[in-house]
């Protein structure tokens, strides 16, 4: 099994040291080295082969993409800090996270947190729309 560099949690993998305090924590650093990177240029080239084989990035798209990703997750992880800071919490919980990627990026992630049921939003009725069921309903009186 090979070794992660990655925050447990991402990947599947659990571990079992200790959070540290929220004060411990602080914004992270731009990557320079390429073996902290989150998403790897060969686990990069799997996702794109899963969506469509024939597909070739050029080294200009990965190193955006690679980046993009990177600071994707630092953004979040930062984000959730200052939520936990703001609940007076010393520990980022899976709510943080949540919350920020519900209200920020309109992401759910199933499966983790709370197991109430998300209400449905419905869209907004446009005024065509509404112009369009009242020619309906017009029609339909006439038969």
């Amino acid at each position: 099994m090979m070794a992660s560099s990655a925050p447990a949690g991402i990947g599947g993998e659990a571990s079992s040291a200790p959070v540290p305090p929220l004060a411990q924590l602080t914004p992270a650093k731009p990557q320079t080295v390429l073996s902290d990177v989150l998403l790897s240029r060969p686990r990069l080239h799997d996702l794109v082969r899963e969506v469509d084989p024939s597909e070739q990035l050029d080294e200009e798209v990965e190193e955006i993409l690679v980046s993009l990703a990177d600071e994707f997750v630092e953004n979040t992880v930062n984000a959730a800090c200052q939520l936990a800071k703001h609940r007076k919490a010393t520990t980022v919980e899976v709510k943080d996270v949540q919350l920020h990627l519900e209200r920020n990026w309109n992401m759910w992630t199933p499966g983790f947190g709370t197991d109430e049921l998300r209400p449905y939003k419905r869209a907004p009725v446009t005024e065509a729309h509404k112009q369009r069921l009242a020619l309906i309903r017009k029609t339909l009186k006439k038969y």
